[in-house]
This record gives C-alpha cells, sequence and structure tokens, in this order.
C-alpha cells in the first residue's frame, strides 16, 4: 500500500489544539484501516510529544509515534488555515504531518520517514504543500520526495545519508536557547558566518528519543548549513531507520565534531581528541549555521595550538569515554540530579544481578538437594561443613560423584563465592557508569572494603559513587605530556583507590556498617502489621508504573538486600524479594485473564496482547501489560496497583522466600513456601481482573447512555 492517500489528506484541518487536530487526522487512519486502536496509538503520540514538543520551525507539525496499534507506516497530512500552537516558538503550525510506525518498525519501510523529516527541511517542498488545490496534488508532491523501499528502485538517486544536502534551510528557533530568535529560511545563509579560507571537514551524530523524525532534520540542516558553508560534513544519524557509523578514517581526518542529540551518543570514545560541540537535537535544527561556525571555530583555536590535541588525545586515551563525558557539560544539563543518580545506581543493579542470579539459584539448588540427602537439618549441615572444611565435604579434595551431598556442597561453595562479588560489583559498575573504565578499580576495591567492614549493599552504593566522582576528578587533571601514559595504568587507578578506600575505612565505613545493622535488625524485627505494610508499598510501587522509574527503584531495593540477606536460609531480604517478584507477575497475568473472562471490553490488538500477557507475567515481565496502560493509563494503573500491593503483602505475611533476582514460575521450586506465593499471586491477579472488568464495564455503559441522554435533552 503508498504511504499516504488521498484519503489521508485533510485540507481543512481544525481543532481546539493539537490534541484534537491530531484525533482528526488519526482518525484517518482508523478509516482506511491502517491503524486497530485509535485511543492505543493516540496514547502513544502524547507520551512522545510529552518528551519534546513535535513542533517545529517554518509553521511545521509532525506529531509521531510508534505504535502497536499501527499496521504499516503511514502519513496523514492536515493543513491548518489558522494554524494551531504545535510547541514552536516561531508561531502556530499550518502544516502537519502525523507520521505512524509500527511498534517494531526497524524494518526497511522505516526508510521513508527520514525521507519525510529532510523533505520537511525544504523550502519548495513546504510551499508546494501551502498551495496545493486539492488531496490528490498533496499526495503527488509527498510521493515525489518520500516513497517506500519497493519503489525507490525507479526513483532517481538520491545522495547518501552522510552527504546529502537539500536546497534549503528551515527557518531556525532554537528550543534549548530561549534567547535565540527565528530567522527567515530564506536568511539562513546571510545568518551563517562567513566561510572561512579553508574547506573543513566536519562529522556529526544525531539522535532523537523516539528516532523518527528530529534526527533526521537536525542531519539534514547540518548538512544544509556545511554546504552554504563550503564545509564537508558527514552525519551518523542514530535513529529508527538503523545507523550506518561513521568509519574511523572519517573521525580521523575530521576537523570538528557535533553532537546533537537527546539520548547518550553511541561509542562516543570514537571521537575522542577531537574539538567537540555538544547540543540538544533540536538546536541543530534551528540553528546549523551557527553551530558549524562553532565548529570551526573551535577547529581553528586547536590548529593555532597543537598541544591542546595533543593534550586531548592522550586525556582520551587516559581516560576514554569519561573525559569525553566530562567535557560535555551542556549535555549533561540537560538531564536533572535525581535522573542521572538514578541511571548510575541501576547501571550498578544490571550488572550486579547476574551473580545475584548465579549464586542465589546455585544455594537454592544447594539447600534443596541437602534436604533431600539429609533431612531438615541438611541445609545447616552443608553451611557447617563447606565453612568449616571438614574433610568429608571439602569438595577440592575429596569430591564423589555418586554424592547427592557432594553435589549439594558444590552448589553451595559455588553460589557462596559468587555472592561475595555482589556488593564490589554493585560498587565497581557504579563508578563506572560516572567515570567510565577509570572508575572500576577503585569501586571494586571500595564494594569489598564495604563488604569486609559488613557495610553491605548501602557501603557500595557509597564507595561506589564516591570512586566515581573522584576517578572522574583525577582524570580531568592537565598534567604534562611526559605523565599522560602512565594516568590510565598508574596515577588514576593508585590515587583514587587511596582516596576512596582511605576515606570509606577512617571516615565513612563505621557510621554505614551501623546503619546497615540498625536497618537489618529493623527487618529482622518485623512482624504482623510492620512485615503487612512492608510488603503493600513494595507491591504498589512494582505494580505503578510497569518496569519504569517507580518499579525500577522496589526492585533494586530486592536486588540490593540479597547481599545482606548472603546465605542466611530465612533473612527478610529473602520475603522481600518474593515479594517484588510476585507483585511484578501480577498486571500481565491479571490482564490476560481479563481478556479471557470480558473479551468484548477490549480491542483486538488488546486480545492479542493479552494471549501473549499470560507467558510474559508468568516469567515476571511486567512490561506485558504496558500495552494495555497506554491505551487506558488510569483504570489500568488504578487496578494494578491495587492488586500487587495486595499480593505483595501476603507474600510478607506467608513467609515466602526467593533467592533468584527473576525467572517468574521458573523459579517456583526455589521459592520457599511456594504453594503460598502461588496463592498470595492469585489473589492479587483476580483482584486486578475484577477491578478492569469493573472499570471498564461502567465506562462501556456510560458511552452506551450518552447518546440516550443527548436525545432525550434535545
Amino acid at each position: 500500500m503508498p504511504l499516504i492517500s488521498e484519503e489521508q489528506v485533510v485540507l481543512d484541518l481544525t481543532g481546539s489544539d493539537r490534541h484534537d487536530a491530531t484525533r482528526a487526522l488519526a482518525e484517518r487512519l482508523l478509516a482506511t484501516g491502517r491503524c486497530t486502536d485509535l485511543d492505543a496509538f493516540l496514547a502513544d503520540v502524547r507520551e512522545r510529544e510529552s518528551k519534546m514538543a513535535t513542533g517545529l520551525p517554518g509553521g511545521i507539525g509532525i506529531p509521531h509515534a510508534r505504535s502497536a496499534a499501527i499496521t504499516e507506516p503511514s502519513l496523514v497530512f492536515g493543513r491548518i488555515a489558522e494554524g494551531i500552537d504545535w510547541g514552536a516558538k516561531d508561531g502556530p503550525a499550518h502544516l502537519v504531518f502525523l507520521i505512524a510506525a509500527p511498534a517494531d518498525g526497524g524494518d526497511a519501510h522505516m526508510q521513508v520517514l527520514p525521507q519525510l523529516a529532510r523533505a520537511l527541511m525544504r523550502e519548495d517542498f513546504r510551499s508546494a504543500l501551502l498551495a496545493a488545490t486539492s488531496p490528490a496534488e498533496v499526495v503527488a508532491i509527498v510521493n515525489e520526495h518520500v516513497s517506500l523501499p519497493e519503489a525507490e528502485a525507479t526513483a532517481p538517486a538520491q545522495p547518501a545519508a552522510a552527504h546529502a544536502a537539500p536546497e534549503a534551510a528551515a527557518e531556525p528557533a532554537s528550543d534549548a536557547d530561549p534567547a535565540a530568535e527565528v530567522a527567515p529560511a530564506a536568511d539562513a545563509a546571510h545568518a551563517a558566518p562567513e566561510a572561512p579560507a579553508r574547506r573543513l571537514r566536519f562529522v556529526a551524530v544525531t539522535s532523537c528519543p523516539t528516532g523518527i523524525a528530529h534526527t533526521y532534520m537536525a542531519a539534514e540542516a547540518l548538512e544544509t548549513a556545511a554546504r552554504e558553508a563550503g564545509h564537508e560534513i558527514a552525519v551518523e544519524t542514530q535513529g529508527s531507520a538503523g545507523s550506518t557509523p561513521l568509519t574511523a578514517a572519517q573521525i580521523a581526518d575530521a576537523d570538528a565534531v557535533i553532537f546533537a542529540h537527546d539520548v547518550e551518543v553511541k561509542d562516543r570514545a570514537r571521537f575522542a581528541g577531537k574539538p567537540t560541540v555538544d547540543v540538544g537535537v533540536k538546536r541543530a535544527i534551528s540553528d546549523g549555521p551557527q553551530l558549524l561556525a562553532q565548529a570551526a571555530q573551535l577547529a581553528a583555536e586547536w590548529d593555532a595550538d597543537p598541544s591542546r590535541a595533543a593534550s586531548a588525545a592522550a586525556d582520551g586515551a587516559a581516560a576514554g569515554p569519561a573525559e569525553a563525558a566530562a567535557r560535555s557539560e551542556e549535555s549533561e544539563e540537560r538531564v536533572g540530579v535525581g535522573t542521572r543518580l538514578r541511571q548510575w545506581l541501576m547501571t550498578g543493579v544490571s550488572y550486579m544481578i547476574p551473580f545475584v542470579a548465579a549464586g542465589g539459584i546455585l544455594i537454592a539448588i544447594s539447600f534443596m538437594l541437602a534436604q533431600i540427602a539429609l533431612g531438615e537439618q541438611g541445609a545447616i549441615e552443608i553451611v557447617k561443613y563447606s565453612l568449616t572444611g571438614d574433610d568429608a565435604y571439602n569438595i577440592a579434595q575429596n569430591f564423589n560423584p555418586a554424592s547427592l551431598t557432594a553435589w549439594a556442597a558444590l552448589a553451595y561453595v559455588i553460589g557462596a563465592a559468587a555472592f561475595g562479588f555482589l556488593v564490589p560489583i554493585l560498587s565497581g559498575y557504579i563508578a563506572f557508569a560516572i567515570a567510565d573504565r577509570p572508575g572500576l578499580v577503585p569501586g571494586i576495591v571500595g564494594g569489598a572494603i564495604a563488604t569486609t567492614m559488613n557495610a553491605g549493599f548501602l557501603g557500595g552504593i557509597v564507595t561506589g559513587l564516591l570512586a566515581g566522582f573522584v576517578a572522574r576528578w583525577i582524570a580531568s587533571w592537565k598534567v604534562h605530556r611526559g605523565v599522560r601514559g602512565v594516568m590510565p595504568v598508574v596515577v588514576i587507578p593508585l590515587l583514587s583507590t587511596l582516596i576512596t578506600v582511605g576515606l570509606f575505612i577512617t571516615v565513612l565505613g563505621r557510621p554505614i556498617a551501623a546503619l546497615m545493622e540498625a536497618m537489618n535488625d529493623g527487618l529482622n524485627g518485623l512482624t504482623g502489621a510492620g512485615v503487612l505494610v512492608l510488603g503493600l508499598i513494595l507491591g504498589a510501587m512494582m505494580g505503578f508504573d510497569l518496569g519504569g522509574p517507580v518499579n525500577k527503584v522496589a526492585y533494586g531495593f530486592a536486588t540490593a538486600g540479597l547481599s545482606a540477606a548472603g546465605t542466611a536460609m530465612d533473612a527478610p531480604q529473602l520475603k522481600i524479594m518474593a515479594a517484588v517478584m510476585a507483585a511484578g507477575m501480577v498486571a500481565p497475568l491479571a490482564l490476560a485473564l481479563a481478556t479471557a473472562v470480558r473479551p468484548k471490553l477490549f480491542s483486538a490488538p488488546e486480545r492479542e496482547n493479552g494471549k501473549a500477557a499470560w507467558l510474559l507475567g508468568a516469567s515476571f515481565i511486567s512490561e506485558g501489560a504496558i500495552p494495555f496502560a497506554a491505551a487506558d493509563p488510569i483504570r489500568i494503573i488504578i487496578a494494578s496497583t491495587i492488586g500487587s500491593a495486595v499480593t505483595g503483602g501476603l507474600v510478607m505475611l506467608f513467609g515466602a522466600t526467593l533467592r533468584a533476582p527473576h525467572g517468574g514460575i521458573w523459579v517456583l521450586p526455589l521459592i520457599g513456601q511456594p504453594l503460598l506465593f502461588v496463592l498470595a499471586l492469585a489473589i492479587g491477579v483476580v483482584i486486578t481482573a475484577l477491578i478492569v472488568i469493573a472499570l471498564k464495564s461502567l465506562a462501556a455503559r456510560r458511552r452506551e447512555n450518552t447518546p440516550a441522554l443527548a436525545v432525550a435533552a434535545s
């Protein structure tokens, strides 16, 4: 099917605001069969709009999203005579393209989206759309510039993505800099500074949160500015249509680098040692000529001072991506402190989880085998003999393959060894997230010291943060050229480890160890209502945003707590992990049940998602409920939060335990009190499903009664 048809053109688009206008355009997709669920698609569009306004300079609006409700890449065009505010600083939008892509839109069809984004930067394209008198004329104009890959074989050859040059730039308006004023597109060339005497070579990387439009429009704007200034530029677009990385030769030959991005640049270390301009993606769209002038000025400064380039290259070799990240202050300022802190902590947790899984599951298997071989006291016996090295169970000296007890001891020793790495890995990779490789040594050593001082995961978090900041600070030092070669292998690990561990041992360690002891005592002392309240809170957090930040905080708390549990058999941290996993399974299983019990309350795509949600929920993948929450957020979140809270509280009351950080029903044999765990899960699933059905039934009755009320009123 073609990308756009006459039915997908609205020349007299109206609406009280951009959301009404977007709905009017999306209804055309529903009418042509390209959208299977209007509300779900509009929810995805709104979620994208919440990240960054999609209004662009020159009177353009480009609402867009990838959605499970879209069957194929599609465009809907709307023209608004009066204009509607779409978030651009230079005024309302008169030309609107609704860009709809399937949720898995990473195939060849996604190439149409960069084509449209680049076409919108052309003055002739926009002027033709404004002058069009019929839907057929609009379709012809769009098809002239944008085509599906199957049609590209017969279309005129286009320039390569990294070097394409448009006819003219769009009107700039800075979204990142409120002081930047709008300049007409026709004057863009005059607004740019004069080109320097020699032709410069630049490389750039562009990216935006969804990778659909802004990524490619920024690339087009930079290419336009480079051509008009007499320079060369190669742009790597890290977007939805895939990315062709810049070659090592292109980067080596470049005089300067431009990063225009709202998500982290992939493989940033490739550009270490180059003068770099780092801005948001919309800044490139609105201020392309200025960015090129800034990069040219930076290149001239480095040419005038060769030692600056040598210093940057040496620093890049010493600190790698950490130093590159340190130089991108403007990029970091766009991200809040709280967000960065959460990213650092979750990096540490994500690297720690495989150790938790390996160690926890092996210890659980060990206890299970020991109980089979030695009875109720088997687990205690395995711990005792494995720790004392008694000859009977010294598996390094005397391993009997025919003995179940020997296998239990083997699993315990390996699992306990894996558990010994939890805090050092947590600490090391928190530091790695902050300072890259220079943070690993002080972070891991600091975490090991935190373990020996019984400071637990709190100590690991503190040493990780401290090590990361210290290593990053030392890596930023401007040192003599003769010292730079030994910075990454001697100076940074030596000094950062000495400072981090020294401060922890002498100042921070004992108070944190005392706090950890108080926390453990508090958890051990929880009974009755206290246990129930903790379970309710953790369960509600798991069900609230289904894999989002709140969910991740609860999950991170549970997995980090496993390090404090160590090899104990009935530690409260094991109950917390069981409560968190059970609560995280509730929403997808409940929605799968609801779609099976009352299918008429759900759309066809939701019923299909419901079938998949059985497996996702059983595997502890809370994100299986996200398609339902996106289509009906208020009702689904209310139901999910209540049901998950009930399950979390019941699991804590029942005393179920879990050593594995993940797995769902597939690790059921390793769960303490498995029948009570399943009972708590089933109760939460039924409660959530009943609430969803009740709320959706009430909404359906209201919709049915609305026409009748309107008739009665007339």
